[in-house]
Parts: C-alpha cells; structure tokens; sequence
C-alpha cells in the first residue's frame, strides 16, 4: 500500500480543520454579520482611489496623510497604504441577545445597526476591530436601555428606545470615527408563557371594546327611536291644534254666517212690514209654517202637550192669528195711538175666535 504524500497530508488537514471550525461555530447566534473590511492597494507609484473610499497612508510605519478618491501618486517603499474605509453606510445585524425588562420579563431581542466612517484615522488608530466593538457594544447598551422599561413599554416605545440606543453609542463611538445613523428593533421575542397570556389579553380588550360597540350602537338605535316618536307625537298633536283651529274658525264663521243672514232675514221681514199689505202676508206665512208643524206631530214618537184643542185646528189657527194681531195692535198703538184691531169710537173689536170661545 502506496504511503500518502505530504501534499496529501496538507489537504486533508485542511478539510478536517474547516470541519471542526463548522462544528463548532455552527449555531452560535452570538456572531453579527460584519460588514467586511477592504483590504489597503499595494503602493506601486500611481493609485486610483475609488469614490466614497479613503486611503490612510503611512511613510516608514507613521501615519502621514489620507488619500481622497481620484488620481494620486506615492512614492514606492517609502510610502504605504496602511488601511482602506468606506465612507459608505453599512448595516451590521445585531444577532439574537436576552435581556430583563424592569418587571423581570427576559426577552429575545435582535435589531439592526446603521453606521458610516466619518474620521478614518481614527477609525484606523482608535480601535482594532470598529465594527465588531461597536456590535458588542450596541448589544450592552440594548441591554442596559431595556432594563428601564417594563414588557408593555418596550413595545410601545420602540421608537423612544431606538433614539436612546443610537445617542448612547454616538457618545461611546466618537473617539473611534463612526457615528450612528439609527437603530432599528426587528424582532421582540417574550416567553410562550407570556406570550399565552399577552394573547389572552389582548383577546379579551377585543371582546371589551366590541362589547362597548354593541352597546354605544343600542344606546343610539334607542336615541333615535325615541326622537323619532317624539318627533312623531310632536307632529300629531301640531296636527291635532292646527285641525281644532281650523274647525272652530270655520264654526265661529258659520255662526257669524247664520247670524248675518237672520239678522237680514229680520230686516227684510221688518221692511216688508212697513209696506202695504205686509202684516196680511205675515199672518199667511205664520199660518203656514203653524199648519206644516202641526201635521208632522203625528210623525213624531214622542209626547207633546198643546194648550189647545187639537181637533179644532181652525180655532187654534184663528187664536194664534189673534194673538199675532194683537201683538200688531199694541206695537201700533205705541207708536201711532191708533191701529188694527180697533173701532172708530175707540173700542176694540172681538175676534170671532173669541167671541165663540165666550159662548161657549
């Protein structure tokens, strides 16, 4: 059996190596995703710096200038382009960290970070790893920001504890020549415990506040209902005056009707009267209407006393007439000292009516 070579041996030295690497970094959530660092040209005399890009440039190991982005030259050997930065925002994830809220709640909690070079010299010479100092330190400053705020709070002031996060490193990361543009919690990740009960709360400021709805909505539905019935009776009693005022105008009108008409019928009676032969044509209509209302008694179911003899209606005609003249007579010797129903001597005459009524 052929022995292996020693390029062999290399190999597979290096593929088990990788392997155990894997093992044993596989799964750790503690590691952020750095941005990578640009690894500093060679100096061959010309370089061409990229835009957004700064050269620190060092003349036998000590720091001596930077160059900006563009055509520059160096002298070989003597000068050296120590570090490369990019002036460009990066974003480094923060990984996954625990952290207690002020009511004892431990918490997941991950987020993102924001941050660009602003001096790179002293991102060069301030510290040895930036972004992986500014990763450690943005996942204790998290920790000791969400300590001051309860469960509740930390979702609702998101926000409030971003900015705090980000003021908190801009006064730690000056000296190293980052600065912080923001910071951004992705996820916040309670016990199931809490989490169960989180649910249960919420469900039940759901059942409340549509509970509340269904009552506001009757509570209006009976609003309206009895506006409408007030507006209802309110309308049917409007109605109601407007038709008795209506209906005692049109009585007060009939009444003055029939009063005008009587008091016209009186006058054109009165003057009818005073003419030639009208006392004659009052007893005839009296006559009349006494005859008419003394034929429809019979039709009548009822009990009616007459002062008189009913089955001799010529005398009761002819004592109705006389009292009728007589009433002429008087009016007429009030007025004139003479009238109807007189003799030229004075004496008053007797009307047959009454002189049978004294045979008899």
């Amino acid at each position: 059996m052929q022995a292996p070579t020693g390029s062999k041996l290399r190999s597979a030295s290096r593929i088990l190596g990788g392997a155990i690497r894997g093992m044993c970094t596989f799964g750790d959530t503690s590691r952020a995703v750095l941005p990578r660092r640009m690894a500093p040209p060679m100096n061959i005399g010309v370089v061409i710096v990229p835009q957004q890009t700064v050269y620190v440039v060092e003349v036998f190991g000590k720091f001596s200038h930077t160059l900006n982005p563009g055509l520059q030259f160096l002298i070989p050997i003597v000068s050296r382009i120590a570090y490369a930065h990019s002036l460009k925002e990066e974003a480094i994830s923060i990984p996954n960290q625990q952290a207690i809220t002020r009511d004892n709640v431990t918490i997941t909690i991950d987020g993102v970070l924001y941050v660009k070079v602003v001096d790179p010299v002293a991102a060069s010479y301030g510290v040895a790893h930036p972004y992986r100092a500014l990763t450690l330190l943005a996942q204790t400053t998290m920790r000791s920001e969400l300590g001051k705020y309860t469960l509740d709070d930390t979702f609702q002031e998101r926000e409030a504890l971003n900015k705090k996060i980000v003021k908190s490193l801009n006064e730690a990361t000056t000296p190293w020549g980052l600065k912080c543009l923001r910071y951004e919690i992705r996820d916040i990740l309670p016990p199931a415990s809490v989490r169960q009960a989180m649910e249960l709360q919420a469900e039940a400021e759901r059942r409340k506040r549509a509970q509340i709805l269904d009552s506001e909505a009757e509570q209006r539905s009976e609003v309206n209902v009895s506006e409408g019935q007030k507006s209802s009776k309110m309308l049917v009693s409007e109605g109601n005056m407007i038709e008795r005022t209506n209906h005692a105008e049109g009585e007060a009108e009939a009444i003055l009707a029939r009063a005008r008409a009587t008091a016209e019928g009186l006058a054109m009676l009165a003057n009818s009267m005073t003419k030639k032969n009208g006392n004659e044509a009052v007893l005839m209509r009296l006559a009349e209407q006494y005859i008419n209302a003394v034929s429809g008694l019979a039709d009548k179911r009822n009990t009616v006393v007459l002062p008189m003899n009913p089955s001799d209606p010529e005398a009761m005609l002819n004592t109705t007439l006389d009292r009728f003249r007589d009433m002429l007579g008087t009016s007429s010797d009030t007025t004139s000292g003479t009238g109807t129903g007189t003799t030229g001597s004075g004496k008053k005459t007797n009307s047959p009516a009454k002189e049978k009524r004294g045979k008899k």
